[in-house]
């Protein structure tokens, strides 16, 4: 057991790598560091157990540096146990280092990038329910700046951490007081955060957090009960300097060599002391037994089915051959038909409740463990979590969602529940899979896709029934489009997918009674696409295309071909262009021109140019 001495003289170590770091670098956020070096020696080097060889394994106590930009202490603190060499630390923040700015992946033992603040106690959560499932005697902790309490995900998450009984649990707020422009909303007020933690269903205890013995009473307190637990402790931002000590303004500064000079003559000399002897590891778990299987039952199909509902019973499909899946579901499983999923496996499925902040974070906790996590919602109220799909972007997170409902062809419910920005929101993220089936066989297809990349994979699937296309042993891999019509007289190329797949084929029906023959891409797989099978086909059309698609202009479908094109001379885009308004699903796709006969008017409209 490290004495109080030997964590104080720790802590010091801390500070100063810290100040040296970011002098070094130029940039950082060295007073931030300085707040929390106590509570980093506590924890590093008595409180948690973890193996230094082996970042994955089962057993090992998790952190989640929820105030990303007090990276340079977790890289101190990772030198100083071993996990990685004191040499590198004066590389932060170069282009050649895994020592980032703010904490990613790339450093295997970050289990999610932070950074962008609020975010870090749903990936805590998360990581703490994967421990439980796993059978671990781990926990997590999870230390947060008081700033980003003011963010409405981390309340989500304290309810997600209070109704899953998560003991194992354990955030540490460092109430520094001085966010980055201002003082905080409350200041060094501890008895304001207690409420509402408490509030919450949270054990709160209240600390001085530079005081070693007053955090290890907080820390032995905090190992007990079933509720996840807070510990609030009062800092002083830029402890240990006395220029900065409290002062606005020094937010992201690094001090100037000679500041820096003056800063460590005051803080003495760094303390000879060896602190890997104080790293404990816990006794191995055994590997868990994973089965990994993708061969699910084959589509059996007659009737009209939405492919919303053949995503959920590809998902019922799946569980049975893969028990990494989970599913976590935002209170619409009766819509997205994820209900199918949560009957057959209950112990691998969890209600997030109208909380999709908490929802995504949840799930990077969960993929970093091994798990599986399929994410599903109404793809409109996805959008309210898009920071958290970009965090699981740059977290290189293994989770699949799907959107449902999306369109103006939802129908009567109206605008607020139609995903027409959805695409956008997951195109741009590199390595994301983007699929979009048209009908049930291909939904299920998609689904066994989207298990078998690695890395974040978006799923769209539309409200209504539509007909069957393909047969049960046909694949849809990523990349890849089906041609659905095809002849050597094809006069233009119409690539649609989804919903307007079905219209793209009824004006084919249309045209071919006039005599106008045209070829039709189902294209399922908006990223990566089809680029030779759609270049070709323009190409031996005369270069006339057609994208049709039930999103608005910008950053879907039409986004996706626009940029395969050679030249755009004939071609036409029907989108939503207005925001829409509530109707019949017929009546508006008319209204907003995807339908069929918009679809013969664009394609008359090329033949006459």
């Amino acid at each position: 057991m490290a004495s109080i001495s030997v964590l104080e003289k720790i802590a010091k170590r801390l500070r100063i790598h810290s100040l040296r770091m970011t002098t070094t670098a130029g940039s950082g956020h060295p007073t931030t560091c300085l707040s929390c070096a106590e509570i980093m020696a506590c924890l590093f080097f008595q409180e948690m157990r973890y193996d230094p060889a082996d970042p994955l394994a089962l057993e090992n106590d998790e952190f989640v540096l929820s105030k990303g930009h007090a990276a340079p202490i977790l890289w101190a603190a990772y030198a100083e146990a071993g996990l990685i060499s004191q040499d590198s630390l004066l590389d932060l923040r170069k282009i050649t280092s895994n020592l980032e700015g703010h904490p990613t992946p790339r450093m295997p033992w970050v289990k999610a990038a932070t950074g962008s603040l609020g975010q870090g106690l749903s990936v805590g959560v998360g990581l703490a329910l994967a421990q439980k499932l796993i059978g671990a005697k781990a926990r997590t902790f999870v230390l947060m700046g008081d700033g980003e309490c003011a963010e409405g995900a981390v309340w989500e998450a304290a309810n997600a951490g209070r109704e899953l009984k998560l003991g194992n649990l354990v955030a540490i707020v460092d109430v520094n007081r001085l966010g980055q422009s201002a003082p905080t909303m409350h200041r060094h007020d501890l008895k304001a955060y207690a409420r509402k933690f408490k509030a919450f269903g949270w054990d709160v205890i209240q600390v001085d957090g530079h005081k070693i013995e007053k955090i290890l009473e907080a820390l032995g307190e905090v190992r007990k009960g079933p509720d996840p637990k807070v510990i609030l402790a009062k800092t002083v931002k830029g402890k240990g300097v006395s220029f900065i000590e409290d002062k606005n303004g020094w937010h992201g500064k690094p001090l100037k060599p000679e500041e820096l000079e003056r800063a460590l003559k005051e803080l003495g000399p760094i303390p000879e002391i060896d602190s890997r002897k104080y790293v404990k590891s816990r006794q191995k778990l055994k590997a868990l037994k994973w089965t990994d299987s993708l061969e699910m039952d084959p589509p059996a199909y007659q009737d009209k089915t939405a492919t919303r509902l053949a995503y959920g019973i590809a998902l019922e499909k799946l569980g049975k051959v893969n028990n990494r899946v989970l599913v976590i579901d935002g209170d619409v499983k009766n819509s997205t038909y994820a209900d199918r999923f949560f009957a057959a496996f209950p112990d691998r499925s969890f209600q997030s409740y109208i909380a999709e902040q908490n929802m995504v974070g949840m799930a990077m906790g969960l993929a970093a463990k091994g798990y599986l996590p399929f994410v599903a919602t109404f793809a409109a109220f996805l959008t309210r979590a898009h920071d958290q799909i970009r965090m699981a972007g740059y977290s290189f997170s293994n989770i699949k969602f799907c959107g449902s409902h999306v369109g103006v062809s939802i129908g009567e419910d109206g605008p607020s529940q139609m995903g027409l920005e959805d695409l956008a929101m997951f195109l741009p993220i590199p390595d994301c899979l983007v699929l979009y089936p048209s009908d049930a066989v291909s939904a299920e297809g998609c689904v066994k896709e989207a298990a078998k990349h690695k890395g974040l994979v978006y799923i769209r699937t539309t409200r209504p029934a539509t007909p069957v296309l393909y047969s049960p042993e046909e694949e849809f891999p990523a990349g890849g489009a089906k041609v659905l019509r095809k002849s050597e007289k094809d006069v233009a190329t119409i690539v649609a997918a989804g919903i307007t797949v079905h219209e793209a084929l009824k004006a084919y029906s249309q045209l071919e009674t006039e005599g106008i023959r045209v070829r039709i891409i189902d294209s399922y797989s908006v990223k990566p696409i089809d680029v030779d099978t759609i270049i070709r086909s323009v190409s031996e059309t005369g270069g006339r295309v057609v994208v049709v698609e039930d999103h608005f202009e910008q950053g879907g479908l039409g986004t996706a071909v626009a940029l395969i094109l050679p030249e755009k001379k004939s071609w036409r885009h029907l989108c939503i262009r207005e925001f829409p308004r509530s109707g019949k699903p017929a009546e508006l796709l008319a209204k907003y021109e995807i339908d069929a006969a918009a679809i013969v008017r664009a394609v008359k409209s090329l033949l006459l140019r």
